[in-house]
């Protein structure tokens, strides 16, 4: 294949999947430089400015530029005037960006031609028939469970719905998230347990205690802020690679409520994990588990039923200074389990809606219906 000077690829990219990592893989190779413009309106519920910053860390130190181009134009690909609205806003756009001239444009559509010959470039047509990646956009919004593995890692890690499940010693947190991945697995069977991380780290450093001194008691382990920093990235990863498997995450606590947890063994001046904070994947809803009603259990692990109240109320201010959503779920276990699963079948149904404009097109592969 010729290679280029500039080329250019143009798509909505709603969302981005394996298929357009594929055309913007090609394309860079034949190319010198390689500018992506993601077209994205107001009538799409996922945001221009998302699907450029995921096509941005997909392609990080490549030769490939990301720009975004907001385009209400409608489609009418019969219509003079309509394709010269498009691509004037296209020249403008890439001329803002410093791109004055098209060498060749890449795409997996037969409007390719058509477009590249409105800038005087080659037309290179990539894997039109899908046979390289099955996969198209259309195919992602219709059916996001199954098409997950295929849409970019950047795009997973934000498009999943992210519930999170924290609370004081002892009041059900561990519970409620087993039962609800239970109840969410049926629907999900990629969906993984994301377990505490803390209590298995506090195991291993209390089976190192005992190493040293056969004696030794849980009381008598000395934590740091290091530990907490461990404690609070690796919380992160179990999270961030459930999100990577399934399009639905339920956590057993996570990076926010280790620094809670530090506070609570090394006081306020400790930050250790607050570094974790800063790379805090976006969430959709907390649930926190109410001390109230449910009995302390002593299972040789836990110091702190005089401070469970203190811990929820901490769960409560800290969720609220940050901006987040939570919902304080008690009752017995019926009652918790019915109001989670309410709200987050609402949200799960809400992320999982994608609009299009009246004119939109869909791709229909080989081979489906």
């Amino acid at each position: 294949m010729t290679r280029f000077a500039q080329g250019v690829v143009i798509g909505k990219f709603y969302p981005p999947h394996a298929g357009h990592r594929h055309l913007i893989s090609t394309a860079a190779e034949h190319s010198d430089e390689l500018a992506v413009v993601v077209l994205g309106n107001r009538f799409e519920n996922i945001e221009l400015a998302d699907r450029v910053k995921w096509l941005a860390a997909e392609f990080e130190e490549t030769n490939v530029t990301v720009l975004g181009m907001p385009n209400d134009c409608p489609e009418d690909y019969q219509s003079p005037a309509i394709w010269k609205a498009h691509d004037e806003a296209l020249r403008i756009a890439l001329r803002m960006r410093g791109v004055t001239s098209i060498d060749a444009v890449f795409s997996s559509e037969e409007y390719g031609q058509q477009l590249a010959e409105h800038f005087g470039a080659a037309h290179v047509l990539v894997d039109a028939a899908r046979t390289a990646y099955p996969v198209s956009g259309t195919l992602c919004r219709d059916d996001l469970t199954a098409a997950w593995r295929t849409i970019l890692k950047p795009a997973r890690q934000d498009m999943a719905v992210r519930i999170i499940l924290v609370g004081a010693e002892s009041t059900g947190t561990s519970t409620l998230t087993r039962a609800l991945t239970a109840h969410y697995r049926k629907r999900y069977p990629e969906l993984v347990d994301v377990p505490e991380f803390g209590r298995h780290y506090t195991y291993d450093k209390f089976a190192a205690a005992q190493a040293e001194n056969p004696d030794a008691v849980l009381a008598d382990l000395v934590w740091t802020a290091e530990d907490f920093a461990v404690i609070g990235e690796r919380q992160n990863e179990l999270e961030n690679e459930a999100a990577a498997r399934c399009p639905l995450v339920i956590a057993d606590t996570d990076s926010l409520a280790t620094t809670l947890w530090e506070r609570y063994y090394l006081g306020e001046g400790s930050h250790g994990s607050y570094r974790a904070m800063t790379q805090l994947p976006r969430r959709d809803l907390y649930l926190i588990t109410d001390h109230e009603g449910v009995a302390f259990e002593d299972d040789g692990w836990r110091e702190g039923e005089h401070r469970r109240a203190e811990m929820t109320e901490w769960f409560k201010e800290e969720l609220t200074r940050e901006g987040h959503s939570w919902i304080l779920v008690s009752g017995d276990h019926d009652r918790r389990r019915a109001t989670a699963t309410e709200v987050v079948d609402l949200i799960i149904a809400q992320r999982n809606r994608f609009t299009s404009p009246p004119w939109a097109t869909r791709t229909v592969l080989a081979g489906q219906p």
